[in-house]
């Protein structure tokens, strides 16, 4: 009932090794755009307003400077995202360049920069996306936080399920947006385009007397800046392709490449535009409403046809389906926050397990982080966008500038092979120009309102990896001391290895349950002898070789773990033969480490009914109450299971002296 039950919740599970799953899973470049764009595409919701409003009414016409700077910087970015898209066409964004080119604890703190601002992207789109459509009627603010909440969980329960269908499902939502926009956008300029010129007259003729007044150049270069930095949310999304390559269908760099161009195209020209909108129609800020709103009124004010308020009805469905977007651009914290812990887990700085994939290939302990402390933060500030967005956009920058930093030192060391390294050089440079002062300014502005505590808060993320960091290296230093014992053993080698075979089924077997050839299987070996003498002279050993987020990239990964596994255990099967033993070897291809050798265990009895088992665990002098966090339990979880069926099995300690 259990397993029915879950395959309802979160639908039936996904075989890793059908040769058909890459393409069954993988997004193509109009999916990607959806799922990975939308939390750029949503950003023109509230990053104009935010530059718009820094002008204040009196120096509106720099709008026009505005949208052009940010339909520029959009399209800088980019090209700059595009570049490390095709130096790493595995993916990993940010945090996977900082720790290659740079060192591993820029990668650091790139990442935790990162998953942070994957967890504020969570919720001020769901804060946001609610307070947008909750504005239509005075009685439905009520009930915005309980409905934030509710989202939350939702996005949890779609993404639990697989990444492409939570993005199929909120299509139909993305293309209203994108639909509804080009029509307020194309409007809105036809109405006014006989306006055009004299904006642009307008706008000259008020920046020379900024410049020629008392605020002079500086002045107006301060203005300008202050409103650009304040827009900085704008660009946030754009490196969303980077970090979620993993995800797109090959040839990925092409798939990235032409995703990133639509997302470019459709930020800078929605964004740009609705700053140019809001000054050639004059649109103030007016309270409890955004300034989207009050430009779509303004926009949509008088269609009417046959009787009927067309104009209505498109203010209504423009504004709904921007709050409905700002829903689908929470995707991307739970597309690329899973990402981002997977690529970390890997290299230790985070659980090991964040690596892991559940039955539906899905980083299912990734989404239920990110999940669960979005909800944290939502309750912290009660759903307040305004407080949450004083919490946003200085991560990004700190993603950003690592990023375009460690390309640049790149390019720079590799100026005398790459013959138009100095292109490359330019425009990553001209990246980091741009996002580390968009960073410096923004800290500078939101530092003293609220921003001290995303700094606070990515300060703890990195303190957390650190401890974590340095148990497994603990951990790692003392296994590395039982492989220098155990590995190199005087033993028979070459041509005195004597002929054992394969093992009696007639004849007690001893199971030894492995991972790859090291001190900890070598020790369970010698654990056996001591401790049950020569009652085994057959060794069997088993492994899983398990496919996790690592490998899970393609058909030739999974050719090579396969092959890596098998050849781990026919250095067990050398080692039993030079010991004197008889030994072979079985292994078995799977996500799930207990599934999959809970399986391969019931095989085995059925082939060698006087089997025992053995499983090493490492055994620590003080336990913490994050030790099983950091380690799984798997050789009990399996004990128990096998015991249950009145199979044996005994788990050898393994001491770990820190």
């Amino acid at each position: 009932m259990f397993q029915k039950l879950e395959e309802l919740f979160l639908g039936k599970a996904k075989n890793p090794l059908d040769q058909n799953v890459f393409h069954k899973l993988s997004l193509v470049a109009f999916l990607a755009w959806v799922g990975l764009g939308a939390d750029g595409l949503s950003s023109s919701a509230y990053g104009p307003e935010e530059a718009y409003k820094a002008l204040g009414g009196q120096y509106h016409h720099i709008a026009l400077y505005l949208a052009l700077a940010t339909a520029a910087t959009v399209f800088i970015i980019s090209a700059s995202y595009n570049q490390i898209i095709e130096y790493f066409p595995s993916g990993g964004g940010g945090y996977v360049v900082a720790s290659k080119l740079l060192n591993p604890w820029a990668g650091l703190v790139s990442g935790s920069a990162l998953l942070v601002d994957y967890i504020l992207t969570i919720n001020i789109s769901i804060a946001a996306g609610v307070d947008a459509i909750t504005s239509f009627s005075p009685a439905l603010p009520s009930l915005g936080y309980a409905v934030k909440i509710i989202l939350v969980l939702v996005l949890i329960w779609l993404n639990m399920r697989g990444i492409k269908e939570s993005i199929t499902t909120l299509l139909p939502i993305f293309l209203v947006f994108v639909a509804t926009h080009i029509v307020l956008i194309i409007a809105g300029l036809m109405a006014h385009v006989s306006h055009l010129v004299p904006v642009v007259h307008e706008t000259v003729q008020e920046t020379h007397s900024i410049i020629s007044g008392p605020l002079g150049l500086w002045g107006f270069v301060v203005i300008f800046f202050s409103a650009y930095s304040m827009g900085g949310g704008t660009y946030t999304g754009i490196e969303a392709v980077s970090n979620g390559l993993s995800y797109l269908r090959e040839p990925r760099v092409k798939t990235g490449r032409h995703t990133m161009m639509y997302m470019a195209t459709s930020l800078a020209l929605t964004a740009g535009g609705i700053l140019l909108l809001y000054m050639m129609w004059d649109i103030q800020k007016v309270p409890d409403k955004t300034m989207n709103d009050s430009l779509a009124e303004a926009v949509f004010a008088g269609w009417n046809w046959m009787g009927l308020p067309w104009g209505q009805w498109m203010v209504i469905v423009t504004i709904a389906s921007e709050g409905l977007l700002l829903f689908i651009a929470a995707q991307t914290g739970f597309i690329d926050g899973p990402n981002v812990l997977a690529n970390m887990a890997t290299d230790s700085w985070m659980p090991h397990r964040f690596a892991n994939l559940s039955h539906r290939l899905v980083r299912m302990n990734g989404v239920l982080v990110m999940g669960l402390l979005s909800l944290v933060i939502l309750m912290i500030f009660h759903g307040n966008v305004d407080q949450l967005v004083i919490l946003y956009a200085i991560n990004v920058f700190v993603t950003f500038s690592l990023s375009q930093l460690s390309m640049c030192v790149h390019w720079w060391q590799a100026r005398r092979e790459q013959k138009d390294w100095w292109q490359r050089f330019f425009i990553n440079g001209l990246g980091l120009i741009l996002t580390f002062s968009i960073l410096v300014a923004t800290i500078a502005t939101k530092f003293l309102e609220g921003g001290f505590f995303t700094l606070v808060l990515t300060s703890a993320v990195i303190l957390l990896c650190f401890l974590v960091k340095r148990h497994y290296e603990t951990v790692q230093l003392a296994l590395r001391r039982l492989d220098d014992t155990l590995i190199n053993l005087p033993l028979p080698t070459g041509d005195d290895i004597p002929e054992h075979g394969v093992c009696d089924k007639k004849r007690p077997v001893a199971v030894v349950m492995v991972e790859k050839f090291n001190g900890l299987g070598i020790h369970a070996i010698f654990s056996i002898q001591k401790l049950f003498g020569n009652r085994f002279n057959d060794f069997l050993f088993v492994s899983v070789a398990r496919i996790d987020s690592s490998k899970f990239k393609g058909v030739e990964e999974l050719e090579n773990l396969k092959k890596n596994t098998e050849s781990n255990l026919q250095q067990y099967v050398e080692l039993a033969h030079r010991m004197g033993y008889r030994a072979d070897y079985r292994e078995i291809v799977d996500i799930d480490l207990i599934d999959g050798m809970e399986r391969m265990c019931d095989s085995i009895v059925e082939e060698f009914p006087d089997a025992t088992f053995f499983s090493g665990k490492l055994i620590f002098a003080k336990e913490s109450l994050w030790t099983p966090l950091l380690h799984n339990q798997t050789s009990l979880e399996i004990q128990r299971r096998l015991l249950f069926k009145g199979i044996n099995m005994m788990v050898v300690p393994v001491r770990v002296l820190e």
